[in-house]
């Protein structure tokens, strides 16, 4: 499977391990997935899994953008015109449609309005119930 991760979702894999999010993490690494990715993407990984406001240990994220860059799939996407609510998740639809994703996955589906786009949208916990075949 092919997916493209929402930042929180690294965001809060990194901070609730024992979580849903947490567990995206260790199939990840797992490589149970590929994570989609491009320059913009990764740049806004690293941005805000750095924030100090966050208390995210450094060499966990680290590591972490470092596996998806090693191990995810680069994509050279092209611009689309889709007005989304944030326009900074933009590059998110732009990876997912561009490297034939499966499903992008946020906990923020609302910033994602399914009616606008022609990649699923799944929430970290539907995309978990994927994995383990439920």
């Amino acid at each position: 499977m092919r997916v493209v991760l929402d930042t929180n979702v690294l965001v809060s894999g990194l901070l609730r391990p024992d979580g849903v999010p947490g567990q995206l993490v260790d199939y990840l690494y797992s490589r149970a997935f590929a994570a989609l990715y491009d320059g913009r993407i990764l740049g806004e990984y690293r941005e805000v899994l750095a924030r100090p406001r966050l208390d995210i240990p450094q060499d966990a994220a680290a590591a972490l953008c470092a596996f998806i860059e090693a191990h995810g799939v680069a994509v050279q996407p092209r611009p689309l015109p889709v007005a989304l609510p944030d326009p900074d998740d933009l590059p998110f639809v732009e990876v997912a449609v561009a490297g034939g994703a499966d499903a992008i996955v946020t906990g923020n589906a609302a910033h994602f309005p399914r009616e606008l786009l022609p990649v699923r949208v799944r929430s970290p916990r539907a995309f978990l119930d994927v994995l383990e075949g439920e």
